[in-house]
């Protein structure tokens, strides 16, 4: 008992309703003891890896691929355990049927001759992929991760050796009895989905899953699924939020993002919404209107709409965004402490000069045509129009599918994390010109800092959950809005959104979004060391690690700013960003030897990764790597562990003074 010798009768005494809690679970001193002696194994192995991805912007396919493949990490895992022993083709072939199982098998079936032989070869292969990925935990982390029908099985073959003959004859066995019982495509589908699990301990998304891309829901029906991740809300998160908490001028903008980009699927499909009382509404109003400006960004080759299809998305993006003005000029108007009458422009409109002045200085408007705008009441919704926000209200507050993936938000979700020294939030932290943290005022009480972030989590929360009809609440909701567009919001920080401007003046310069003094202060380590020191983020190698402005590395910009300390992972999923980025998007790996940017160049198809084996071409560059391994217990979950190990000495020590009865089992 000399290890235990400082911990007195007092110290027990202070604990003892803890303690005897404690017990009902560890209730004798072989159960403590063994757990004891469980933790501190634990704590000596290799930290899990860690993945951090940013922006996918409804890129499911990129997405998927990169979860499959954990980031080039199986590929770089083949390369290694099977080196020159296998052709550069065949560890292709091993790689392709890791990431897509089902389909690979399918392409395999028609064209192998030798079936048995290829079964006997690939899963002894698979065993050696899966014995190394596994073993950096213990074997109690690997059983929780197992398919139960093929737990046993798996956990023989992951633990015998094949070095020593009779365990190989043990192992051919069990392998020839999978394939004799005709149940080895279900066993390599297993084995699989078991190496991708494994590869990534942990998956942290930093945010904007939705708008841009063709399926947010499927990236939500994933992450719904997976085993273990956390997301930091983007921007457009918080706009999609807003919209299920039934915020018109969100829906409004979310319909538009959509129109713009041509990705109704993700509405219509995914989630239900009803866009038919829009699209005749837009037929009708825009009948004669060319809506040049709105035509949306596709690519026409690729694109599933015909030419009257486009036609028909063009009217509508141009029917919900007069919409969407109106609407935000009641929140403008209702909000005055928003300070943002500036964004309030229809009334600023010369229908006869076609022209609007604008900070005191007339410009010549590209489009002119608005047929549901009262010049002597601007902003007052038509009746048709009305019907409309209606409708779509209903469409967007009673769909369960958004409900579901929504409250798989807020559960996973908040405005920023800290895990293992790392500090994680999507956009931005509001600072003065000096580089101190900025005040921004919330309902008339001033808020900077993790005092800000925390407070814009809660209204997003009250706004979704509240059910009370109270001032608070519909503060709340409009405060939504705010975080999508607002000056001092940390998930926008801009001096204004200019999409009046955009899509109605041809000067340039009124199109201008001048970014807060965040966007150019994080190049600074002291900035950079002040704000996690807000945060209280502890550790010798401390980072900030943000997502939301695309790294445009075509033109030499760097992720890698204020000499290490912050990370800028949005290197454009988003196809719509790629032309200006270069690339497609960074993967950060925090594995127990230290970081790894991954740097993936466009993902081409799903089809083309399974039939020809196609991966996406990764660059990767070491952000910081230590000598030292890092152990479970230099994480955050070593500090967990610690505490319990520490109680677990305690319910010993007050076992074997008697202080509390050991439990009879």
């Amino acid at each position: 008992m000399n290890i235990y010798k400082q911990i007195t009768p007092e110290i027990i005494k202070q604990d003892l309703r803890y303690l005897e809690l404690l017990s009902h679970n560890f209730p004798t001193i072989a159960a403590a003891s063994t757990e004891i002696i469980n933790l501190e194994a634990i704590m000596n192995l290799p930290k899990g890896t860690e993945h951090f991805l940013a922006d996918l912007h409804g890129e499911y396919e990129a997405f998927q691929h990169v979860l499959r493949n954990a980031s080039g990490a199986i590929k770089r895992k083949v390369n290694e355990i099977f080196g020159n022993t296998l052709r550069e083709t065949e560890k292709k072939e091993i790689c392709t049927l890791i990431y897509y199982p089902e389909q690979k098998l399918q392409l395999v079936k028609e064209t192998e001759t030798d079936i048995v032989d290829w079964y006997v070869i690939t899963l002894n292969q698979l065993v050696k992929v899966c014995q190394n990925v596994s073993s950096k935990y213990t074997r109690s982390k690997v059983r929780k991760a197992l398919p139960e029908e093929f737990s046993y099985i798996i956990q023989e073959l992951l633990h015998e050796s094949s070095i020593e003959p009779n365990k190989q004859a043990y192992i051919n066995v069990i392998i020839r009895t999978i394939i004799d019982t005709h149940r080895a495509d279900e066993f390599i589908i297993a084995m699989c989905n078991l190496i991708q699990r494994l590869t990534i301990d942990s998956l942290h998304i930093l945010g904007d899953i939705f708008d841009r891309g063709p399926g947010p829901h499927i990236i939500m029906d994933i992450l719904c699924n997976y085993h273990n991740f956390d997301i930091q809300w983007g921007n457009h998160d918080i706009l999609w939020m807003g919209a299920a908490a039934g915020n018109d001028c969100n829906i409004a903008n979310v319909l538009r993002l959509a129109m713009r980009y041509g990705n109704l699927s993700a509405l219509e499909d995914g989630y239900g919404i009803n866009l038919l009382p829009l699209a005749t509404f837009a037929m009708e109003a825009y009948a004669n209107d060319p809506c040049t400006s709105f035509f949306p960004k596709i690519d026409k080759e690729a694109s599933p709409y015909n030419e009257k299809t486009i036609r028909l998305i063009a009217q509508m993006h141009k029917a919900i965004s007069v919409i969407q003005f109106k609407l935000e000029a009641e929140i403008i108007q209702r909000r005055p402490e928003f300070r943002m009458e500036d964004r309030m422009l229809l009334h600023c409109i010369n229908f006869e000069r076609k022209t609007l002045i604008l900070n005191g200085k007339e410009y010549e408007m590209r489009d002119c045509y608005f047929p549901t705008v009262d010049p002597a009441n601007p902003y007052k919704l038509t009746e048709e129009e009305q019907e409309i926000v209606t409708k779509l209200h209903h469409s967007f507050t009673s769909s369960e599918k958004l409900r579901k993936h929504m409250k798989c938000l807020f559960r996973y979700g908040c405005m920023y994390n800290v895990c293992n020294s790392n500090l994680l939030y999507h956009a931005s932290m509001p600072l003065n010109e000096d580089g101190s943290l900025k005040e921004v005022d919330i309902a008339g009480k001033r808020y900077k800092g993790k005092a800000l972030l925390e407070r814009v989590g809660q209204l997003i929360r009250q706004a979704y959950f509240d059910d009370n009809e109270s001032k608070e609440k519909a503060f709340a909701l409009d405060y939504v809005w705010y975080l999508w567009c607002g000056k001092d919001s940390p998930a926008f920080d801009k001096s204004k959104m200019a999409t009046f401007e955009r899509y109605f003046l041809s000067d340039k310069e009124t199109h201008k979004e001048v970014k807060g003094y965040y966007y150019e202060l994080r190049n600074r380590e002291d900035v950079c060391d002040m704000i996690m020191d807000e945060f209280q983020v502890e550790g010798e190698h401390r980072h900030i690690i943000n997502g939301h402005v695309p790294v445009k590395a075509v033109k030499g910009e760097k992720p890698i700013k204020a000499n290490g300390k912050l990370m800028v992972i949005d290197g454009g999923f988003s196809k719509a960003y790629q032309p200006e980025t270069g690339i497609a998007g960074y993967t950060l790996v925090y594995h127990s030897r230290g970081f790894q940017l991954v740097q993936h160049e466009p993902f081409t198809s799903t089809q083309k990764a399974i039939e020809e084996g196609q991966d996406i071409k990764s660059t990767t560059q070491l952000v910081e790597m230590s000598s030292k391994r890092m152990m479970v217990k230099d994480t955050d979950k070593g500090k967990e562990l610690s505490i319990q190990i520490e109680d677990l000495k305690k319910l010993l020590v007050a076992y074997n003074t008697g202080i509390i009865k050991e439990k009879a089992l």
